[in-house]
């Protein structure tokens, strides 16, 4: 009869004793004594068992019996205080490691323990390790939730910030503070006020240039909260800061550039500054374009005047309406749906002004291009000819939303691109290599203006491509992206369609079950065949390795295997009627392999040789007789027991049938599927229609 759901049984340990096995109802056990002892898990969690969590028990845990986290709790509260540096060291240890747990973490907050701690941080006695474990012990404390960040005095704050704006500072204590300023940070806005008065982003700097991966992350994890909480006012400020030179060359050279490789947190972090700070290009992207406005209706003039150089003051003498007219048709030129007034084409939002931000900075700093584009798009007279205006307002949306602009960093999203921490107009140089990406897929397309959407679905996947390879420059960007042109994506969609997700449709999955039958067999026959062509093994005794060897083979009918001794290693097949021995097929009762065989269980050096064991098979036969093998490579192994168990009507599992049913049902599949293409293939067969209501179509041969 099977034991009861509830129970489980466990093992119980207790200093000075034996662990003892006892079975545990879930549902009704109690702990005697409760209030001086308490089980915990004995693992590296060390984690009280509680009634919310005893349902986790599994059978075989080991538990330990120990102190009750009250008793626990109040110990270390009296041994903190301890006159002895050495005791208070070891009672900050146990501390620390303790509070991890809430339910220990819950009795010592109500013994005050929180206040204790924060007045041995501000009496500043306490340094090196002591320091350390007593800011471990807050830090854990303070991550269940329990007490408000709030709570804490300026003084408290004051010292923290102290141990990160001083110059040589122990390095675990250095971490905890920045652990502790973010935190207060991002909990409290009162808090941020405070914080930001005492540290400054450029007092941080210092810290990203060290060799400490964790000292780095928590520097940056701070700059971030800062950036996060900071007001609209402050935004900007701190956004020409990070823009500046100095300190993306740090973060490039020192964090991003590091012989050591980028760990999650770190790459977390990275992307959080990268999302902060475009997200400062938010209030652009979602101005509209005063109509009014004379400095906004000036920047399009000025994308007219550099892309036609027109001279200003020869169009003084004109009449308004001759010059209303050229400018209407500039403005076509250059791909505004409104050519009477362009302003109207960036009320839309996103992206807004950001949009003709991004075709100004284009046209002034990278003013060939731009010309260059604008002419010979407005000289064209074939119809495709690509609109830089329309172009420019949708390409800088879509940018918008691959870099998520506007929204907050994902919480465990680690997306950051190395080449947008390399200059300090990023956004703007990522925009101005797309325009031209976009200029010259469209040409690659012969596109036209019915295409508009097919070309930025196109330009949308070279850009995400080119990133998904995360390039540490913008040249490098540019470059990967000239190698997915047009033709080049076309290659890679028809290769993704024969080989990825699209075959999980069920009329692929039905074909597929189809062929894998026929397929094995084909591999069956493979298998078959090269053990009629045999193969020369390897003598090997347990103590030496010897230059002796024997020949194996299948008989044409696959009844009989023949084998035999050989003087020398053969160069081709060896005849049947040279190999003396014979064993019938129907005389085989299993094949085993690796440590089971017989001649793997032989004491001496062969036995702890792992290569070898991964080659080793057998053959029992009548009751206990074996023909022991040793194959030469792991491609004979798999061959062998692939086509033994063929022979016996198993199935083969080798790694080498699994790679070669991938690779022939795909060649299969995608014979068979290719005069498919372009064709959607339905997720259900079709209906089948109503029966005829006579049959008086029927030709009576009669």
């Amino acid at each position: 009869m099977p034991p009861p759901a509830d129970t489980v049984k466990v093992a119980i340990q207790w200093p000075g004793a034996f662990a003892k096995f006892i079975e545990i109802d879930q549902v009704i056990w109690s702990l005697g004594n409760h209030e001086n002892f308490a089980l915990q898990i004995a693992d590296a969690t060390k984690f009280y068992i509680t009634e919310k969590n005893r349902n986790d028990i599994k059978n075989g845990s080991i538990l330990h019996l120990t102190t009750s986290p009250y008793q626990m709790a109040l110990q270390l509260h009296e041994r903190i205080q301890s006159s002895s540096m050495d005791a208070k060291l070891e009672a900050l240890k146990d501390l620390a490691s303790a509070s991890r747990d809430i339910t220990f973490a819950l009795d010592f907050i109500n013994m005050d323990g929180i206040s204790l701690l924060t007045q041995m941080v501000e009496s500043g006695t306490d340094f090196g390790d002591l320091l350390s474990f007593t800011l471990t012990a807050f830090v854990e404390l303070m991550d269940h939730g329990i007490v408000s960040w709030d709570t804490f005095s300026v003084a408290f704050i004051k010292k923290i910030a102290g141990y990160v704006n001083k110059a040589a500072m122990d390095t675990a204590v250095l971490q905890r503070s920045l652990a502790i300023l973010e935190s207060m940070v991002l909990n409290s806005q009162d808090l941020y006020h405070k914080v930001a008065q005492e540290i400054t982003i450029g007092q941080l700097i210092p810290h990203l240039q060290g060799t400490d991966q964790d000292i780095q992350t928590y520097t940056i994890a701070v700059i971030n909260a800062l950036f996060l909480k900071a007001p609209e006012e402050r935004r900007q400020e701190m956004a020409h800061i990070l823009a500046q030179k100095q300190l993306r060359s740090i973060i490039l050279s020192n964090v991003i550039r590091s012989p050591m490789p980028i760990n999650d947190e770190m790459a977390h972090q990275l992307y959080v500054l990268q999302v902060l700070t475009f997200n400062l290009l938010e209030d652009r992207m979602m101005t509209k374009m005063d109509h009014q406005d004379q400095a906004q209706r000036d920047i399009i003039f000025e994308l007219r005047r550099i892309a036609f150089d027109m001279d200003c003051e020869s169009n003084n003498g004109s009449s308004t309406e001759k010059r209303k007219s050229m400018y209407t048709r500039d403005y076509k030129k250059l791909g505004f749906i409104n050519h009477v007034n362009p302003a109207v084409d960036f009320t839309q939002i996103p992206p807004g002004m950001l949009a003709l931000d991004n075709m100004l900075y284009f046209a002034r700093h990278h003013q060939d291009a731009y010309i260059r584009i604008v002419l010979e798009n407005s000289s064209r007279e074939d119809k495709h000819e690509c609109p830089f205006g329309r172009s420019s307002i949708e390409l800088t949306k879509m940018l918008c939303e691959i870099l998520k602009v506007g929204e907050l960093p994902g919480e465990n999203c680690h997306d950051f691109h190395p080449m947008f921490f390399t200059h300090d107009r990023s956004f703007e140089e990522f925009f101005c290599i797309c325009i031209q990406l976009l200029n010259k897929t469209w040409k690659e397309m012969r596109a036209t203006s019915e295409d508009f959407n097919k070309v930025m679905q196109v330009v949308r996947e070279q850009i995400m491509r080119a990133l998904t390879l995360k390039p540490n420059s913008l040249d490098q960007f540019k470059s990967r992206l000239q190698n997915l042109s047009y033709a080049e994506i076309l290659k890679i969609r028809q290769s993704e369609r024969m080989n990825q997700e699209d075959f999980q449709s069920r009329p692929i999955l039905e074909l597929k079950e189809k062929i894998q039958p026929e397929i094995m067999e084909l591999i069956k026959q493979q298998r078959l065949n090269r053990l009629c062509e045999g193969t020369c093994f390897r003598k090997i005794s347990s103590r030496r390795r010897q230059d002796k060897f024997w020949y194996c083979r299948l008989s044409p009918n696959h009844k009989v295997l023949h084998y035999g001794d050989l003087e020398e290693s053969p160069q081709g097949e060896v005849p049947h009627d040279s190999l003396q021995d014979k064993l019938p097929v129907a005389d085989i009762k299993a094949v085993i392999t690796g440590k089971d065989c017989p001649h793997m269980k032989e004491k001496g050096a062969l036995k702890q040789n792992k290569e070898v064991l991964e080659l080793a098979f057998s053959i029992l036969y009548e009751s206990d007789e074996y023909l022991n093998f040793i194959a030469p490579d792991k491609h004979e192994y798999c061959v062998w027991t692939d086509g033994l168990n063929a022979l016996l009507g198993k199935e083969m599992t080798s790694d080498y049938t699994k790679s070669d049913m991938d690779t022939l049902l795909s060649m299969e599949m995608k014979l068979r599927l290719l005069d498919l293409e372009n064709i959607q293939i339905p997720e259900a067969p079709p209906p089948i229609p109503k029966e005829p209501s006579n049959y008086d179509f029927v030709y009576d041969c009669n």
